[in-house]
Protein backbone atom coordinates (compact mmCIF):
# COMPACT_ATOMS: atom_id res chain seq x y z
CA UNK A 1 0.00 0.00 0.00
CA UNK A 2 1.06 3.64 -0.68
CA UNK A 3 1.98 5.49 2.32
CA UNK A 4 -0.35 8.19 2.75
CA UNK A 5 0.79 11.89 3.02
CA UNK A 6 -1.27 14.62 4.61
CA UNK A 7 -1.98 17.46 2.96
CA UNK A 8 0.14 19.49 5.17
CA UNK A 9 3.06 17.86 4.60
CA UNK A 10 5.37 18.97 1.49
CA UNK A 11 5.95 15.47 -0.90
CA UNK A 12 9.20 17.31 -2.10
CA UNK A 13 10.38 17.11 2.11
CA UNK A 14 13.57 16.16 2.07
CA UNK A 15 14.07 12.41 2.94
CA UNK A 16 18.00 11.96 3.96
CA UNK A 17 17.72 15.60 5.93
CA UNK A 18 14.30 13.80 7.83
CA UNK A 19 16.19 10.14 8.56
CA UNK A 20 19.38 12.44 9.98
CA UNK A 21 17.16 14.49 12.14
CA UNK A 22 15.19 11.81 13.46
CA UNK A 23 18.73 9.94 14.09
CA UNK A 24 20.35 12.74 15.81
CA UNK A 25 17.18 13.18 17.89
CA UNK A 26 17.26 9.18 19.14
CA UNK A 27 21.13 9.70 19.25
CA UNK A 28 20.83 12.66 22.11
CA UNK A 29 17.05 11.53 23.21
CA UNK A 30 16.15 15.66 22.75
CA UNK A 31 14.48 17.88 20.27
CA UNK A 32 16.14 20.27 21.57
CA UNK A 33 19.57 19.29 22.04
CA UNK A 34 19.46 17.69 18.50
CA UNK A 35 18.42 21.45 17.33
CA UNK A 36 21.04 22.66 19.35
CA UNK A 37 23.53 20.62 17.64
CA UNK A 38 22.01 20.65 13.92
CA UNK A 39 21.92 24.58 14.08
CA UNK A 40 18.21 24.58 13.44
CA UNK A 41 15.29 25.16 15.31
CA UNK A 42 13.00 22.89 17.37
CA UNK A 43 10.04 23.36 15.30
CA UNK A 44 11.87 22.47 12.43
CA UNK A 45 13.18 19.20 14.34
CA UNK A 46 9.67 18.66 14.77
CA UNK A 47 8.38 19.35 11.47
CA UNK A 48 11.00 16.47 10.07
CA UNK A 49 10.27 14.02 12.56
CA UNK A 50 6.54 14.17 12.19
CA UNK A 51 6.91 14.19 8.48
CA UNK A 52 8.92 10.97 8.08
CA UNK A 53 5.78 9.39 11.21
CA UNK A 54 3.37 10.88 8.59
CA UNK A 55 5.04 9.23 5.07
CA UNK A 56 6.17 5.63 6.97
CA UNK A 57 2.27 5.45 8.52
CA UNK A 58 3.93 4.58 11.83
CA UNK A 59 4.54 5.97 14.81
CA UNK A 60 8.35 6.44 15.81
CA UNK A 61 8.94 8.04 19.06
CA UNK A 62 6.71 7.55 22.49
CA UNK A 63 7.51 11.32 23.46
CA UNK A 64 6.42 12.76 27.14
CA UNK A 65 7.82 15.39 28.93
CA UNK A 66 11.19 13.54 30.43
CA UNK A 67 12.21 11.09 28.06
CA UNK A 68 11.96 9.48 24.27
CA UNK A 69 11.93 5.89 23.68
CA UNK A 70 11.64 4.24 20.11
CA UNK A 71 8.64 2.14 19.01
CA UNK A 72 9.33 -1.23 17.41
CA UNK A 73 8.65 0.97 13.90
CA UNK A 74 11.59 3.35 14.67
CA UNK A 75 13.69 1.07 15.99
CA UNK A 76 13.41 -0.36 12.27
CA UNK A 77 14.19 3.12 10.58
CA UNK A 78 16.68 3.95 12.75
CA UNK A 79 19.15 0.62 11.71
CA UNK A 80 17.82 1.24 7.68
CA UNK A 81 18.72 5.29 8.66
CA UNK A 82 22.25 4.39 10.46
CA UNK A 83 22.80 2.29 7.31
CA UNK A 84 21.94 4.24 4.54
CA UNK A 85 23.38 7.52 6.05
CA UNK A 86 26.61 5.70 6.47
CA UNK A 87 26.68 4.48 2.77
CA UNK A 88 25.91 7.94 1.33
CA UNK A 89 28.46 9.72 3.28
CA UNK A 90 31.36 7.08 1.87
CA UNK A 91 29.07 8.02 -1.64
CA UNK A 92 30.13 11.35 -0.99
CA UNK A 93 33.86 11.06 0.40
CA UNK A 94 34.51 8.54 -3.25
CA UNK A 95 32.83 11.51 -5.19
CA UNK A 96 34.64 14.74 -4.08
CA UNK A 97 37.79 12.39 -4.51
CA UNK A 98 37.33 11.63 -7.72
CA UNK A 99 36.60 14.90 -8.71
CA UNK A 100 39.73 16.06 -6.91
CA UNK A 101 41.96 13.27 -7.72
CA UNK A 102 44.39 13.55 -10.67
CA UNK A 103 43.91 9.92 -11.43
CA UNK A 104 41.13 8.23 -13.18
CA UNK A 105 40.14 8.88 -17.26
CA UNK A 106 39.00 11.84 -19.40
CA UNK A 107 37.17 11.13 -22.77
CA UNK A 108 37.31 14.10 -25.51
CA UNK A 109 36.04 13.91 -28.88
CA UNK A 110 37.38 15.73 -31.99
CA UNK A 111 37.02 16.05 -35.47
CA UNK A 112 39.09 13.60 -37.28
CA UNK A 113 41.68 15.24 -39.56
CA UNK A 114 42.26 17.83 -35.92
CA UNK A 115 42.82 15.02 -34.07
CA UNK A 116 44.73 13.14 -36.06
CA UNK A 117 47.14 16.09 -37.12
CA UNK A 118 46.94 18.36 -33.88
CA UNK A 119 44.75 17.04 -30.80
CA UNK A 120 47.05 14.01 -30.56
CA UNK A 121 50.24 15.59 -30.24
CA UNK A 122 48.79 17.83 -27.38
CA UNK A 123 47.35 14.38 -25.13
CA UNK A 124 50.83 12.90 -26.12
CA UNK A 125 52.36 15.98 -23.92
CA UNK A 126 49.67 15.65 -21.65
CA UNK A 127 50.00 12.24 -20.97
CA UNK A 128 53.50 12.61 -20.39
CA UNK A 129 52.87 15.57 -17.96
CA UNK A 130 50.19 13.37 -16.20
CA UNK A 131 50.95 9.44 -16.34
CA UNK A 132 47.80 8.84 -14.09
CA UNK A 133 45.14 10.26 -16.01
CA UNK A 134 44.14 7.99 -19.03
CA UNK A 135 42.44 9.97 -21.88
CA UNK A 136 40.19 8.07 -24.37
CA UNK A 137 39.79 10.34 -28.09
CA UNK A 138 36.45 9.75 -29.78
CA UNK A 139 35.52 10.81 -33.35
CA UNK A 140 32.66 13.73 -33.01
CA UNK A 141 31.61 15.20 -36.12
CA UNK A 142 29.98 17.82 -34.38
CA UNK A 143 27.15 16.25 -33.75
CA UNK A 144 27.26 14.23 -30.38
CA UNK A 145 25.35 14.13 -27.13
CA UNK A 146 27.88 14.30 -24.48
CA UNK A 147 26.10 13.10 -21.57
CA UNK A 148 24.93 10.69 -23.69
CA UNK A 149 28.10 9.74 -25.38
CA UNK A 150 30.04 10.20 -22.11
CA UNK A 151 32.15 12.58 -23.28
CA UNK A 152 34.01 14.82 -20.66
CA UNK A 153 35.33 17.16 -23.08
CA UNK A 154 35.09 18.00 -27.25
CA UNK A 155 36.48 19.88 -30.06
CA UNK A 156 34.19 22.06 -32.26
CA UNK A 157 35.32 23.64 -34.95
CA UNK A 158 32.42 26.12 -36.96
CA UNK A 159 31.41 29.20 -37.36
CA UNK A 160 29.23 29.72 -34.52
CA UNK A 161 28.32 27.34 -32.29
CA UNK A 162 24.30 27.31 -31.43
CA UNK A 163 23.77 24.71 -28.39
CA UNK A 164 23.08 27.09 -25.01
CA UNK A 165 23.03 23.59 -23.68
CA UNK A 166 26.84 23.42 -23.49
CA UNK A 167 29.15 25.72 -21.68
CA UNK A 168 32.09 26.52 -24.52
CA UNK A 169 35.66 27.92 -24.46
CA UNK A 170 37.18 29.49 -27.79
CA UNK A 171 40.62 28.91 -28.55
CA UNK A 172 41.27 29.88 -32.06
CA UNK A 173 39.59 32.34 -35.13
CA UNK A 174 41.25 30.12 -38.29
CA UNK A 175 40.94 31.00 -41.85
CA UNK A 176 39.05 29.33 -44.45
CA UNK A 177 40.36 28.85 -47.88
CA UNK A 178 38.79 27.99 -51.21
CA UNK A 179 41.34 25.41 -52.86
CA UNK A 180 41.65 23.47 -56.61
CA UNK A 181 44.43 21.83 -58.06
CA UNK A 182 46.44 23.01 -60.93
CA UNK A 183 44.75 20.51 -63.45
CA UNK A 184 41.22 21.70 -62.26
CA UNK A 185 41.91 25.04 -62.51
CA UNK A 186 43.97 25.19 -66.21
CA UNK A 187 40.89 22.56 -67.71
CA UNK A 188 38.04 25.02 -66.57
CA UNK A 189 39.76 28.51 -65.94
CA UNK A 190 41.00 30.26 -62.71
CA UNK A 191 37.61 32.61 -61.46
CA UNK A 192 38.61 35.84 -61.04
CA UNK A 193 35.65 37.32 -58.68
CA UNK A 194 33.22 35.50 -56.11
CA UNK A 195 30.22 35.04 -58.92
CA UNK A 196 32.59 33.50 -61.34
CA UNK A 197 32.29 30.68 -59.00
CA UNK A 198 27.98 29.67 -60.18
CA UNK A 199 29.88 28.47 -62.87
CA UNK A 200 32.44 26.03 -61.96
CA UNK A 201 32.11 22.36 -59.86
CA UNK A 202 32.01 23.45 -55.83
CA UNK A 203 32.26 20.90 -53.17
CA UNK A 204 29.88 21.65 -50.55
CA UNK A 205 29.48 20.87 -46.78
CA UNK A 206 25.93 20.57 -46.08
CA UNK A 207 26.44 20.87 -42.47
CA UNK A 208 28.24 24.50 -42.95
CA UNK A 209 26.41 24.93 -46.41
CA UNK A 210 23.15 23.53 -45.91
CA UNK A 211 21.79 25.57 -48.89
CA UNK A 212 24.57 25.66 -51.05
CA UNK A 213 25.60 29.25 -50.33
CA UNK A 214 29.33 30.58 -49.64
CA UNK A 215 29.56 34.21 -48.06
CA UNK A 216 32.26 35.90 -48.54
CA UNK A 217 33.10 38.84 -45.95
CA UNK A 218 34.64 42.21 -46.64
CA UNK A 219 33.61 45.91 -46.16
CA UNK A 220 30.44 44.80 -48.95
CA UNK A 221 30.15 40.57 -47.91
CA UNK A 222 29.15 39.11 -50.70
CA UNK A 223 27.65 35.45 -51.22
CA UNK A 224 26.67 33.20 -54.17
CA UNK A 225 24.91 29.58 -54.95
CA UNK A 226 27.12 27.10 -55.79
CA UNK A 227 26.37 24.16 -58.19
CA UNK A 228 27.94 21.08 -56.12
CA UNK A 229 28.07 17.18 -57.56
CA UNK A 230 29.76 16.02 -54.75
CA UNK A 231 28.47 17.21 -50.61
CA UNK A 232 29.88 15.97 -47.86
CA UNK A 233 30.04 16.27 -44.47
CA UNK A 234 33.47 14.62 -44.37
CA UNK A 235 35.96 17.35 -44.71
CA UNK A 236 38.69 15.44 -45.95
CA UNK A 237 36.38 13.61 -48.24
CA UNK A 238 35.84 16.80 -49.59
CA UNK A 239 39.49 17.63 -49.62
CA UNK A 240 40.36 14.43 -51.16
CA UNK A 241 37.81 15.33 -54.35
CA UNK A 242 39.40 18.49 -55.13
CA UNK A 243 42.63 16.64 -55.27
CA UNK A 244 40.78 14.26 -57.62
CA UNK A 245 40.71 17.20 -59.94
CA UNK A 246 36.55 17.43 -58.95
CA UNK A 247 36.45 21.03 -58.46
CA UNK A 248 36.77 23.73 -56.17
CA UNK A 249 36.63 23.49 -52.12
CA UNK A 250 36.42 25.51 -48.74
CA UNK A 251 38.16 24.34 -45.90
CA UNK A 252 39.58 25.65 -42.99
CA UNK A 253 43.16 26.45 -43.77
CA UNK A 254 45.14 23.55 -41.56
CA UNK A 255 43.48 20.91 -43.07
CA UNK A 256 44.62 22.15 -46.24
CA UNK A 257 48.00 23.44 -45.71
CA UNK A 258 50.24 20.57 -46.53
CA UNK A 259 48.69 20.44 -49.95
CA UNK A 260 49.15 23.97 -50.58
CA UNK A 261 52.96 23.88 -49.38
CA UNK A 262 53.25 20.72 -51.72
CA UNK A 263 52.05 22.31 -54.60
CA UNK A 264 49.02 19.84 -54.75
CA UNK A 265 45.92 22.45 -54.23
CA UNK A 266 46.27 26.47 -54.88
CA UNK A 267 44.26 29.23 -53.22
CA UNK A 268 41.28 30.24 -55.26
CA UNK A 269 40.18 34.00 -54.73
CA UNK A 270 43.29 34.53 -52.46
CA UNK A 271 41.87 38.38 -52.16
CA UNK A 272 38.03 36.98 -51.22
CA UNK A 273 37.84 35.64 -47.56
CA UNK A 274 35.51 32.70 -46.07
CA UNK A 275 33.82 33.56 -42.80
CA UNK A 276 36.40 32.34 -40.36
CA UNK A 277 35.92 29.12 -38.16
CA UNK A 278 36.26 28.89 -34.12
CA UNK A 279 38.00 26.32 -32.42
CA UNK A 280 36.22 25.71 -29.45
CA UNK A 281 36.05 23.12 -26.85
CA UNK A 282 33.04 22.65 -25.05
CA UNK A 283 31.57 20.68 -22.15
CA UNK A 284 28.28 20.24 -20.17
CA UNK A 285 27.16 22.25 -17.01
CA UNK A 286 28.74 21.06 -14.40
CA UNK A 287 29.28 23.07 -10.88
CA UNK A 288 32.51 20.97 -9.76
CA UNK A 289 34.68 20.04 -13.19
CA UNK A 290 37.08 16.93 -11.80
CA UNK A 291 40.20 18.33 -12.05
CA UNK A 292 41.57 15.87 -14.31
CA UNK A 293 39.12 17.26 -17.05
CA UNK A 294 39.71 20.87 -15.45
CA UNK A 295 43.56 20.15 -15.91
CA UNK A 296 43.17 18.99 -19.61
CA UNK A 297 41.04 21.97 -20.53
CA UNK A 298 43.85 24.04 -19.07
CA UNK A 299 46.64 22.22 -20.86
CA UNK A 300 44.43 22.86 -24.46
CA UNK A 301 44.58 26.44 -23.62
CA UNK A 302 47.74 26.66 -23.11
CA UNK A 303 48.59 24.83 -26.18
CA UNK A 304 46.37 27.54 -28.28
CA UNK A 305 48.29 30.19 -27.24
CA UNK A 306 51.19 29.29 -29.26
CA UNK A 307 49.92 26.97 -31.70
CA UNK A 308 51.73 24.64 -34.37
CA UNK A 309 52.74 26.67 -37.54
CA UNK A 310 50.60 24.53 -39.53
CA UNK A 311 47.75 26.28 -38.29
CA UNK A 312 48.83 29.37 -39.66
CA UNK A 313 48.46 30.45 -43.20
CA UNK A 314 51.24 32.51 -45.22
CA UNK A 315 51.13 36.23 -45.12
CA UNK A 316 48.63 37.62 -47.81
CA UNK A 317 50.51 37.28 -51.39
CA UNK A 318 49.22 38.51 -54.58
CA UNK A 319 50.54 35.22 -56.48
CA UNK A 320 47.91 32.58 -57.37
CA UNK A 321 47.92 29.41 -55.17
CA UNK A 322 49.01 31.91 -51.84
CA UNK A 323 46.97 33.74 -49.34
CA UNK A 324 45.07 33.74 -46.24
CA UNK A 325 44.90 35.52 -42.84
CA UNK A 326 46.60 34.00 -39.95
CA UNK A 327 45.33 33.20 -36.97
CA UNK A 328 43.30 35.36 -33.98
CA UNK A 329 44.39 33.88 -30.73
CA UNK A 330 42.10 34.00 -28.43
Amino acid sequence: MAPHFSPIWPVHMDRLRCLRIFSEVVRVESFVKAARNLSISKATVSKHVAWLEESIGAKLLNRTTTQLALTEAGRRVLDAADDMLDRYGQMEAEVRESISSLNGSVSIGTPLVFGVHYLMDVITDFNRRYPDIDVTVLLDDGRSDLVADGLDLSVRIAAALDDASYIACPLLTIPQVLVATPTYLARHGRPRTIQDLARHSCLVHPLKSPTGIWRFLGEYPEEVHVRSPIRSTIGDALRQAALMHVGISMHPYFTVSDDINAGLLEVVLPDCTPPPMDISIIYSHRKNIPVRVRHLLDFLKDWARNPPELLLPSAASARPGRGGRRVRRK
